[in-house]
Parts: C-alpha cells; structure tokens; sequence
C-alpha cells in the first residue's frame, strides 16, 4: 500500500501520541521571551529549541497542504520540489504532496543558485517550497524559477517574490483528499550524478517508497516503543527511508539539529532514543570525546538505546571495535544503498551479523544481488567485479534520459557502479567504485567540479582532485595541481581562491605535482592516489 496510508492509520490509531519531535539544543527558543530579553539570560538558563506534534495533527498537516496544492490546480503527476532544513513542516509537506498523486522532488540543500535552477529545470518542477536559508539563493534566479511555477515560503517575513505557506493553508481543509493513488503511480525524484557531477534525477514510483519503509522496519525490527534519531537533513533517501521505518511501527522520531557529540547524547538521554543512525564522522567524533574524557557516559540515560548503525559510506571494522568497547550492549547495523535504489537496504550486514564487520552484508529484504564482470556474467566468490541490484525498490528511470537509463538499468538490474567481492559465507565487501565520486562526511563530492573550477585560476596548467583516506571523514579531497611553466603559487593563493566554492568542495589538501595523463589524454588517478596514499583504508581492512 500506499506509504500514505501508514500516516492515515497511525492518525487514527494513535491520535494523541508524538509522531515527530523537531530538536535544536543550541538555538534558544524564541517563542518564550523576546531576543533581547534573551540576552539578559544567563546560557545555563535558556529553553532549547523543541516542538512536535501528534500523528493526527502531522497528518492533519499534511491534508491541508494536499488541499492547498488541489485548490491551485496540482494534479497526479505534477512534480512539487521542496528545499528546506530539517523542520517539523518537512515530513507534512512531503506527504501533503504525494496525497495528491503528485511527486515530491527534494532538492539538495547545500545546492548553489545555479544547481537550483538547473535541477527545477531537469525534473520540470512546478512548484518549489522553500525555507528562510534558501531566500538569496530563490532570489538570485527568481524570475526565471517563477516563469509557470509557484514558489511557496515556509517561514516568517516572506519575500515578495513568494507566496506565505502559512498564509495559504490555514483556511484548507483538514480531511483527506479522495485522489485514489496506487503503488504503480508515480510518487518521486530524487537526485544523483555520475562521473561528470551532473546530476541526473531519478524516478520512482510509489512502490519503491512502500518497498523501502517496509524494509526498514523489517531489518531493525522497529517497535511502537522505539524512538529514532534522525540527523541527516531529510532530502537525503538515507535519512527519509530510515525514519520511514518509525512510520511503519508508529512510533516517535526526534529531528535534531547538530551533530556534536554532546548534543547527540543529550538528545539520545532527554529524548529516550533507541535507534540511532550515525555517520562516520560523528561517531567517530563521539568516541574521540569519550577517549579524552570530555564526556562521560554515566552522565546520559542511555540504557534506552539499542541499535547504532551507520551508512552512506564504508565503515573502518576498528571504528566498530571502538564502539563495542563503549557501548557492548548495543546492536550494531550498516546500509548500503543509492538512490537509484530508492536509499539504505538494498544491501545490509544483519544486526545479527556483527563478526562479519567490514562487509556491506547480503541483499536485503526482497532484494537479490549479484556480482559481474565486464561482460555481465556472474564471478566466482572472492572475485572482484561490479555490484548489481534487483529489487521492488530500482527506479523507474533516469527522467528524461533514455542513454543513462540504458546504462544502468538492464533485464530489470541495476548496476550500481560500485566494485564488490562476495566471500564464501555470501556476504559482500565493497572493493572500490568505478566512478570517482569521493564520499565525505556521508556526502557526494564530485571532482570534476572542482576541477573545473580550479581550471579557472589564470597560474593552473593542470588539476586532478582525488579522495584521501581520512580517519574521521572516511576520505577527504586533495587537489593535485601543476602550474604554467615559469610561474609560481603557493597553497594561500589557491585556498583564497577557493573562498568561492561551497564549503564542502573546497580541497582539504593542496599538492604542487605534475598530472599524469595516459595515451588517450585521460588522467591516471589510479597512478595519483598510489603515489599519494590514497589507497582506500577501509577496503583494506574489509579485505583482512
């Protein structure tokens, strides 16, 4: 059924219970006092930021916008983009949307103004909602993006280039709209990008979304007395689908703001978390806190909490050893997924499976998996070749691109791009990828945009960016760069340079260094990250 229809049954089952608590330690709550008052405030004495709402008022929520978007005239098919922070209007909207037979297009929030424009264009949105941080960035291409589409503001003092969601939806109705909406209809598009850093939006229908809340619940065994922590900004499938798992059992979900090691504790303490979906990096960062004592765990309720498990990257097996150290009680999960696969799951280790860690597991709940060579014939266990995927949760297609459809989806698999081996036991390990996205942090970063960007400064011959390993982040980027004959620069000239880049793009590491390019012109970055260590460490310790 429907995912829908899960937020329909809790509304009635479970009226009065808390479905979604939006969380920001850090940021005082301005609706107790004003800001000035506040200042008068010692920081011991200060409210952090918290709402929620029952799952009757979530899905009243999510009627009224469905409503709002039937009154201007949306119909099945439409395609809503919504680029906002984590909030408490987030969830409501995107299923305000898929209500009305629409489809719920989530933008990237670290997207530039240009990537905006270009992504509304690609997956031919019609309306775009958006929140208070993302006002400059709609701004700047504001008569463009409003050519045949709505823009919809979800925050206080709208622009005048928008229309106010508060405005709009106060007077809608609060009953359910009669769309009839099965499995086989369209429900969304999410966004990934190939080797060239373009992104390429994804279809999938509303099977893909029922496929993935399903597994979620099934693979985590999520109860009515469970509470997930969700971090990661909900754009993201990771974040989405693994919160679809709370929806299935009907159970409380926390969006906190924040990833510092405190601030996860505390909310795991105060919040009475369960479920706990980490990145490398901050569990990383929370181990490193307890190992210098900054923390200490007898000053956090955290009997609670019974499952840690990370995704979106490879997980080193000594992170997890630190873990178990710390916290021996806890269940232990990894995900590996793409979008193309509607997120986390497709393959999974197993809570019940963690003396395999170091693989990505085995295919998940009513996925099946293979692993083939060049020719796409199977190779035999230990053998190195491409990851494919088949399941109720693949795509539909690349929207609007037949060619990159063709190349990925094939008899119903997808190939995944990614580099596995299979060892007797059935579990797979990833090996390398082919394409050379570089996995930070959780997030994609694609080198040829900075490469080209880099390209730009007037002293530059050549560039390869490449991902180093890095024991917090997983890899970070290093930019080789060799400059004009007869010129130099010095890594201050270049890190000025990159100020225009977003934060996240900009190289860690800056290394002075001809380019190796073989006969065809193609730059061997095989060859630079030998010469530069950047030989996967988290491969290596899988393949021990």
């Amino acid at each position: 059924m429907p995912v829908m229809e899960f937020l329909e049954r809790n509304a009635k089952l479970y009226p009065d219970e808390i479905a979604l608590v939006e969380l920001n330690p850090e940021q005082k709550d301005t609706r107790r006092t004003t800001w000035k008052e506040y200042e008068l405030i010692q920081s011991t004495s200060f409210e952090p930021y918290r709402r929620e709402i029952t799952w009757s008022v979530f899905n009243e929520k999510a009627n009224r916008f469905a409503n709002l978007l039937l009154e201007r005239g949306v119909k099945k098919g439409d395609k809503i983009a919504i680029l906002m922070y984590n909030c408490l209007e987030w969830l409501p909207i995107y299923f305000g949307v898929l209500k009305t037979g629409a489809i719920a297009v989530p933008f990237n929030f670290r997207y530039d103004a240009e990537e905006i424009l270009y992504c509304a264009n690609l997956a031919e949105v019609d309306m775009i909602v958006f929140g208070p941080e993302f006002i400059g960035r709609i701004e700047v291409n504001a008569d463009k993006l409003s050519k045949g589409r709505l823009l919809i503001y979800v925050g206080d003092n709208c622009p005048s280039f928008a229309e106010s969601y508060r405005e709009l939806v106060a007077d809608c109705s609060s009953s359910a709209p009669n769309i009839e909406i099965t499995e086989d209809d369209f429900g969304a598009i999410y966004f990934s990008s190939g080797t060239t850093g373009f992104p390429k939006a994804i279809l999938h229908k509303h099977l893909s979304l029922t496929q993935a809340a399903e597994m979620e619940q099934r693979h985590h065994a999520t109860g009515r007395e469970d509470t997930f922590l969700c971090i990661p900004p909900l754009y993201h499938t990771g974040a989405k689908f693994h919160w679809m798992g709370s929806l299935v059992a009907g159970s409380k979900a926390v969006l906190l703001k924040g990833a510092k090691p405190e601030t996860i504790l505390s909310a795991v303490s105060k919040e009475h978390c369960s479920i706990v979906w980490l990145l490398v990096p901050w569990a990383q960062d929370i181990l490193d806190a307890l190992d210098r004592g900054d923390l200490k765990i007898e000053d956090f309720e955290l009997k609670q909490w019974r499952l840690m498990h990370i995704g979106a990257q490879p997980v080193p097996p000594s992170l997890i050893k630190r873990w178990k150290e710390y916290f021996p009680e806890h269940d232990y999960d990894t995900n590996y997924g793409l979008s193309e696969s509607t997120g986390p799951g497709c393959v999974h280790l197993g809570m019940e499976n963690v003396h395999k860690v170091g693989a990505i597991g085995v295919p998940g709940y009513r996925w099946e998996c293979k692993i083939v060579d060049e020719q796409g014939e199977l190779v035999a266990d230990g053998d190195v070749g491409e990851l494919c995927v088949k399941g109720p949760g693949v795509m539909t297609c690349y929207y609007n691109d037949e060619k990159a459809t063709a190349e990925v989806l094939k008899d119903g698999w997808l190939f995944t791009g990614d580099m596995a081996m299979k060892d007797p036991d059935g579990f797979i390990f990833l090996v390398d990828r082919k394409k050379d996205v570089i996995v930070s942090g959780g997030e994609n970063i694609y080198p040829v945009q900075i490469e080209d960007f880099l390209r730009k400064h007037w002293k530059i011959k050549d560039v390869a960016v490449i991902g180093l390993s890095d024991r917090r982040l997983g890899e970070k980027t290093a930019a080789i760069i060799e400059i004009k004959d007869g010129m130099e620069c010095t890594v201050e000239e270049i890190e000025e340079f990159c100020l225009d880049l977003p934060r996240y793009k900009r190289p860690k590491e800056i290394i002075f260094a001809e380019i190796p390019r073989n006969a065809t012109g193609k730059i061997e970055k095989p060859k630079l990250r030998k010469m530069y260590g950047a030989d996967n460490l988290v491969a290596k310790e899988n393949m021990a």
